[in-house]
């Protein structure tokens, strides 16, 4: 008989609970909520807009610069991704990745120099292979804006090493060695690329 009290007390306060939970009440409402644990196994979207913009800072750019992320790293895997939009005559800083890095350009026209090399313009659906330790910079132009995905791999902890600003002195090199943008040895540059194309464009007769 006491079994069957027990049992009945027991099934009574189950169905209580089950109706009350129904009814949207709250067992305990000052209890801690257990966090969802997040299956690393699971699929997961990153909704567009989902994380918060950030603006380039005056430390590693120059101009206006929008930053727009778009995964952080998920481990076992020490990938990292943003979406970059320069403004006109915005660029970073000089710099250098420790794994390297891949920027794909997906609008706008853009500006990309490694240490001791050429400026190089970027336009949508390029893609850029920036190796392990290469001092560079890279940007909009002096008169278009650029977005590029920029795509990079973790090691210990650290991606990039940042260093001085590209361009500070205007209309010199620096070190001597790199003309910088936005000079007079880039103007004459673009001149003379500009010419090229206006000549070999031209039709005979």
């Amino acid at each position: 008989m006491k079994l069957f009290v027990t049992l009945a007390t027991a099934l009574s306060l189950l169905t209580s609970g089950s109706i009350f939970a129904q009814a949207g009440g709250k067992s305990a409402p000052n209890a801690p909520q257990a966090a969802p644990v997040q299956d690393p196994q699971t699929i997961r979207i990153m909704r567009n807009g989902s994380q918060p913009l950030s603006q380039g800072t005056s430390e590693h750019f120059t101009g206006s610069v929008r930053i727009d992320p778009l995964f952080t790293e998920n481990p076992p895997a020490h990938m990292s991704g943003s979406s970059i939009t320069f403004e006109s005559g915005a660029r970073t800083a000089w710099h250098k990745h420790t794994l390297g890095q891949i920027l794909i350009v997906t609008a706008g026209k853009g500006w990309v120099q490694q240490w001791s090399g050429e400026i190089q313009e970027i336009r949508p659906g390029d893609v850029v292979w920036i190796p392990p330790g290469v001092k560079h910079w890279h940007g909009g132009t002096a008169t278009t804006s650029m977005t590029h995905i920029a795509v990079q791999e973790s090691l210990n902890g650290k991606t990039v090493e940042w260093m001085d600003q590209a361009g500070q002195e205007q209309g010199k090199d620096v070190a001597g060695k790199v003309p910088m943008p936005w000079n007079r040895r880039l103007t004459l540059q673009l001149l003379r690329n500009e010419a090229g194309t206006l000549i070999r464009g031209k039709p005979d007769g």
